[in-house]
């Protein structure tokens, strides 16, 4: 069993055309600060990732965010975070929030927020962590997604194993509970974490 502080939460830094990806994501933040989950997000105000630091602020949680300079500088950074971390790159963002949080949430996004579940599922097939990462899959957002992953083990492309490393819910206390119960695959690592 994990027990889990934190979570980093990566989404969309737009809100979308399906209200409920909002609403879900102000959720999320309020569920977490009610349960004494650390929030760590990208440190932005706008689109799904404010709903969510909005959420966790109306909860009275506590939030880090983490953004690059150059985002910082276009004045989308909030101010209402109880840590903001300045990095000077994205791959940077990522080892940050990798490294202050117990698991990984993924709500609806772009390229952005699949890049960021793909490499953090990359390092678990890899052996470079034991974390559970989640799809917080609001209203079928990620069907596509998971047909395909199912797809890629039907082609023998991707092991079973690591395929059952993706964790998926439409509830995120369900989802949360599946994360708390998460078993990493069994195998030795292949490298070392300052290899990547």
């Amino acid at each position: 069993m994990n027990t889990i502080h934190a979570l980093s939460v990566f989404c969309g830094s737009s809100s979308g055309n399906d209200e409920a990806f909002i609403k879900e994501g102000f959720k999320l933040g309020q569920y977490m600060s009610q349960n004494n989950i650390t929030l760590v997000y990208g440190g932005s105000r706008v689109g799904i990732m404010g709903a969510v630091a909005d959420g966790a602020i109306a909860g009275k949680g506590n939030i880090i965010g983490v953004i690059p300079g150059f985002i910082k500088n276009k004045e989308i950074a909030h101010d209402g975070v109880t840590e903001l971390i300045e990095v000077d790159s994205m791959h940077n963002r990522k080892m940050i929030m990798h490294q202050k949080s117990d698991g990984a949430l993924i709500l609806p996004g772009g390229f952005g927020t699949l890049d960021k579940m793909f490499e953090l599922l990359t390092w678990g097939q890899l052996g470079l962590h034991q974390k559970p990462i989640g799809i917080l899959n609001i209203n079928g957002y990620f069907d596509s997604l998971i047909q395909f992953m199912d797809h890629m083990v039907n082609k023998n492309m991707l092991r079973v194993s690591n395929r059952e490393m993706v964790l998926v819910s439409n509830d995120m206390e369900d989802l949360i509970l599946q994360m708390t119960n998460y078993e990493a695959p069994l195998k030795p690592k292949w490298m070392e974490a300052n290899q990547i």
